[in-house]
This record gives C-alpha cells, structure tokens and sequence, in this order.
C-alpha cells in the first residue's frame, strides 16, 4: 500500500480493568496503554488473562469495571460491529461457499461499498497479501497459510484503525509461521494500523512486536520492548518465561554494597543487592556464560561454578549445552561457533562476570509451568 494510504492507527487505554466471572478474576486491575499504530503482543501462558484482554478490546465480553476507550472515546457497553475494528483468528473463519475475492468483499458490501470502489480495494488487500492471483478460488482450494492470508486480507480490506490477532498463526508449520511473521511484520509497517497480538509463543513476540506486555495470573507482569524484558526482566517470572534461562538460588548476605551468594560449596559475587528482605536468585541468559576446562586459568573477577556436561547440542552455528552443576542445578549454556567442544561427561567450569547475571527477587510461582 502506497504511504499515502496508510492507515491512521488508533490509541488503546485500558485503566484499572477487570473482568470476573463470578468468583473467578480472568483480568485483575490492568493497565495498558497502546500507541497510535503501535505493534503491540500480549504474550503469557494459557489462563494469564491475554486472550481476555483482546475480547475486551474487540468488543466480545463485557469489561467488569474500569476504563476502555479506543481513539480516545469510551467503548464500554458498544457492541462489537460498531467498533470498526479488523480481528484474524486462529482458524481463518472463511466462507466455504464464497470464493477468494468474495470473502474479502464482505466487510465492505456490509458498509454500503460497490462496483468499482469495492473491487479495487479487494484487489489491493489481497495484493498486499500476495494473493490477488487466487480470488476466484475457494478457500477448500487452498492451503492453510494461504487461507490465514485470506483472513487478514479481509480484516484489513476496510482499512480498520485497529487490527486485532488472536493466535492467527497457531496451526502452521514452522517454517510456515516463521515466513508469515515476517509478512505481518511488512503489512503493519506499510500500513500505520495499530497491532494487538495475542501468542503464548516467546519467540514470535519478538519478532513481531514494538512492544509486549507479559501477562500472568489474569496481571501484567511487564510491558516493553523485547530487548528490555530480555535483557532487564522486572520478575522472575519475566526473566523466565522471555528466552531460555539458568536460575541460581543459595544462601545470601552483603558484603560492600554488593551480593556474595553460595551455590553449592562455591561463591558467586553480584554486583549491587536487593531493596528489603527480598531472597535474591540470580538469572543467567544461556549466551552470557562461557564453558572452560577445570583448572583453566582464572579471568580477574569472574565467577566460576564447577560441572559436569550432561547434554551436549550440535545447532549448526554453535552448541547448546546442560551442566549439572555440585547443587543439582542444571546450567544451559549456548557456545557460539569455533569455541572448544565439550562431550558428555566432562568436568567443567561454568563462568562468567558479575556484569553478565541479573538478580531478582525469588518467586515460588515463577516455577510453575509457563506453557
């Protein structure tokens, strides 16, 4: 789409929302606000309440109490059809009896738009979707990837202010996925149009947002961009649940304003400590930690825990590697290609600096499955 054409992107504010369903609370006191043309991804496990959120916004359950206001004005108690909002789901709810070009025609023929005007912009969406050569097709004729193309297409064809996606590439196969995450990334920013996504998928986040906020427990956890939750998780749960990651708990005290923490007989120094009584655990990315061989020299000021390979992953531009650390902890490591080759069984050290760790307070339910 020329950028003449772009969309103007709508603001979203949600303050203080909830939602219950009886005594059950899917949404606790949120707060979110999303920027005009914004690619927003609400990402957290089943239950946490993101999927919630997004039928909020998109006008298919009541909000129990707060503020909901898109572009600036109060949606609450407006219908869904009034909204002038696009939505793709998951499984692409086409037409079977209407061909390509008709489903994408029929959120137009709903607002009073024929002939020419209606035809040339079926054929711009589906341009924008690479399949203005399929119109006269059925959607049995097509494959899964292309029908979900289809379904955006005809979400964005009235050119909606605000287009909402509820897991939309959940059934593709990878590579699949992973090409069509690309293609949204492209559309949204030909458009202008704001972005509401909903994945459990860590990975995809990433690649699609300008910024997530991470759901759990019906509260969000963290809103930013996927460099800040990655790098700076505010919680554990966070830090966690945002890439692969190793957790360190031991005995704690303070030593120069910094922490000194004993994992398993050995000694690991974190620069700066936590505010209050809160236990301290420290978070490792799998990036940030180096393998050696027991007894290699030391590097000044490194911390150094001693291991046993247990697993051992050849991934083609490095390795991927588990430690079982002296207190049962399995340390990940990811050793970028032309670094030494370990086998399973050897005798290790893990190290890496005190600038390379991020300490947390600890959180039992950050333990709990995150899928």
């Amino acid at each position: 789409m020329p950028v003449s054409q772009r969309s103007a992107g709508a603001a979203i504010e949600i303050r203080k929302a909830s939602k219950r369903y009886g005594r059950f609370t899917a949404l606790n006191d949120i707060d979110l606000h999303i920027r005009p043309g914004e690619f927003m991804t609400l990402l957290g496990p089943s239950g946490s309440g993101k999927t919630t959120t997004l039928n909020l916004i998109a006008g298919f359950t009541d909000i129990t109490s707060g503020v909901l206001e898109i572009g600036g004005k109060s949606v609450t108690g407006l219908p869904s059809h009034k909204r002038n909002i696009g939505v793709v789901f998951q499984h692409y709810a086409l037409f079977p009896h209407m061909t390509v070009g008709k489903n994408v025609a029929y959120p137009l023929t709903l607002r009073g738009i024929k002939g020419d005007e209606r035809d040339k912009r079926v054929h711009r969406a589906l341009d924008m979707v690479k399949m203005a050569d399929f119109a006269h097709r059925y959607p049995s004729e097509l494959s899964g990837g292309q029908q979900q193309r289809v379904a955006l297409a005809r979400a964005l064809v009235f050119d909606p202010p605000l287009l909402l996606m509820d897991e939309p590439l959940g059934a593709l196969d990878k590579k699949l996925r992973e090409w069509l995450q690309l293609e949204i990334k492209r559309i949204h920013r030909e458009l202008g149009t704001t972005f509401v996504y909903v994945t459990h998928d860590q990975e995809e986040a990433l690649v699609l947002s300008d910024r997530i906020a991470v759901f759990n427990g019906g509260r969000i956890e963290q809103i930013g961009t996927g460099r800040e939750l990655y790098d700076s998780p505010a919680t554990l749960f966070v830090g966690r649940f945002i890439g692969e990651s190793t957790i360190l708990r031991g005995t704690a005290e303070i030593s120069g304003g910094d922490t000194v923490m004993t994992i398993g007989g050995q000694k690991v120094l974190a620069h700066g400590h936590l505010a209050g009584d809160a236990r301290p655990v420290i978070l490792l990315r799998p990036e940030r930690l180096a393998l050696k061989r027991t007894g290699a020299d030391i590097v000044s000021g490194e911390n150094r825990l001693a291991g046993t390979v247990v697993e051992a992953i050849y991934l083609g531009s490095g390795s991927k590697y588990e430690i079982r650390l002296a207190d049962g902890t399995t340390a990940v490591v990811r050793s970028p290609l032309g670094s030494a080759d370990f086998a399973i069984g050897d005798t290790v050290d893990v190290t890496f600096l005190p600038s390379d760790l991020i300490l947390l307070p600890d959180d039992a339910s950050a333990d709990v499955t995150l899928t």
